[in-house]
Order: structure tokens, then C-alpha cells, then sequence
């Protein structure tokens, strides 16, 4: 079984919305909304991955960040192991660079977009953390890797070493 460590980074705007990309058209899922990142390559940690990504696909120069969620989905052939990161420091101004569409949205609105069913954990948790009023980042849950049930079979495997 193929396996893909990717990245993802929740970048918000001074409002408190989160920015999401739509896939563009001739990537797979194309349409679809998902949380701006992408492939971690062979020799580089998980942050370099986040801060290389965001700088090639949207364009922002990301400084501080933190690890929230990390976890699997399993599709028919490959698990992709999603590795979450907070942005809690960036600049520029985000544009889509590779031909994607990009929206900030509201977290309790999320589900209002045709989100890939990979990224449903965080939308979950961005949905949470929206309806409590929290805003402290020491309040995001540990996440061990979980299975979407619609998506495959159980992975047990425990996690990526960066």
C-alpha cells in the first residue's frame, strides 16, 4: 500500500476566518476545497514542509507554527498520513499560485463547502473550537491517527517520526 505524508496549514486572517483552497482542475478532486499544504519530501521535517508549501502554493511566508492534528486516511491503495499545523505567524498576501481559488471562511461555515472527506477531522475540531469561543492553541485535543470510516480499512500504524 502506497503511503503520503502531507502537510496542512490553518492560516487565519485577523477576523478569526480560516483560509481553505479549491483543488484546482487538473489535480485529482478537482473542485474540492481542502486546507492549503501539501507533499512533505524525503529529507525535510514536517515544518519545513508547511512553510515550503504555503510559500509555493499560496504564496505567505509562515513564521511560528504549531502541530494539532495528526492522523490517516485511508483510501482504496494508500493512506495519506495528514499532519496538521497551526500557523500562528505569517506574511504576505495569500494568492493562489498554482491556479486555485482561495476563500476565507468563517470556521462554523466550513461545512457549507464541498470539503475533501480527508480534511472532515479538522473541520470538526475548527467547528468546535468556533461554537466554545476558545482561541488558546493549548486547548486544540491530542488526535491519535484515525480512520474516516467511509474512506477504508483501520491502519494501526502509530505516527511519522520529524
Amino acid at each position: 500500500m502506497q503511503e503520503l505524508w502531507v502537510v496542512a496549514g490553518l492560516v487565519f486572517d485577523a477576523g478569526g476566518r480560516v483560509l481553505i483552497a479549491q483543488r484546482p482542475t487538473d489535480k485529482a478532486l478537482a473542485g474540492r476545497w481542502e486546507f492549503p499544504g501539501g507533499k512533505v519530501a524525503a529529507d525535510e521535517t514536517a515544518h519545513a514542509a508547511i512553510v515550503r508549501e504555503l510559500r509555493e502554493e499560496i504564496g505567505i511566508e509562515a513564521g511560528d507554527a504549531e502541530r494539532l492534528m495528526y492522523y490517516a486516511a485511508v483510501y482504496p491503495g494508500r493512506t495519506i498520513w495528514l499532519d496538521v499545523w497551526m500557523i500562528k505567524d505569517w506574511s504576505g498576501e495569500p494568492r493562489g499560485l498554482d491556479a486555485q481559488a482561495l476563500e476565507w471562511v468563517e470556521p462554523s461555515r466550513l461545512r457549507e463547502h464541498d470539503i475533501l472527506e480527508a480534511d472532515a477531522p479538522i473541520v470538526a475540531a475548527l467547528s468546535r473550537r468556533s461554537a466554545s469561543g476558545k482561541t488558546d492553541t493549548r486547548c486544540w485535543p491530542t488526535v491519535d491517527p484515525v480512520v474516516l470510516p467511509e474512506l477504508g480499512k483501520a491502519d494501526t500504524r502509530s505516527g511519522i517520526t520529524t
